[in-house]
């Protein structure tokens, strides 16, 4: 039992370390660019304040018909079109995006970047996070 608890000790640690040095770098701030990571209720108070904000999803089928943000539009990034149909948003406009826990959603944080997007709002702990502060849900079953 011991041994149990100490392995996952590890695992949790060393996650929590990579993930702080991966954000360092996506997160740094840039000249012309705003691309932060974001907790639910500083996500919330950003959507209320900047209604064109393009909240973008980049969850499976499946589990967006399980729920979205308000106003979600979903785009997997398991999708091999993926990088096309982000060109058909607007890189003016700001974007909120999420996966389910972060991790999906910090690799189309790269993509947008690259794409030229100026102001990138990242959901930190992804759709989870926002179900579990208690923020309101979209119904998308299809």
């Amino acid at each position: 039992m011991i041994w149990t608890l100490i392995i996952v000790t590890v695992i949790v640690l060393g996650w929590y370390w990579y993930e702080g040095r991966w954000d360092r770098q996506l997160f740094k701030a840039e000249s012309g660019r705003v691309c932060v990571n974001i907790h639910p209720p500083e996500a919330k108070a950003f959507l209320d304040a900047h209604p064109d904000t393009q909240v973008l999803d980049v969850r499976s089928d499946a589990e967006f018909s399980d729920g979205a943000l308000p106003g979600a539009i979903q785009i997997s990034l398991g999708d091999a079109a993926f990088q096309e149909k982000l060109g058909k948003l607007d890189k003016a406009k700001p974007v909120l995006v999420y996966c389910a826990g972060g991790f999906r959603s910090r690799k189309a944080v790269a993509v947008l970047k690259a794409q030229g997007f100026t102001n990138i709002q990242h959901l930190h702990r992804g759709f989870h996070s926002w179900r579990l502060a208690g923020l309101r849900v979209d119904s998308t079953k299809r």
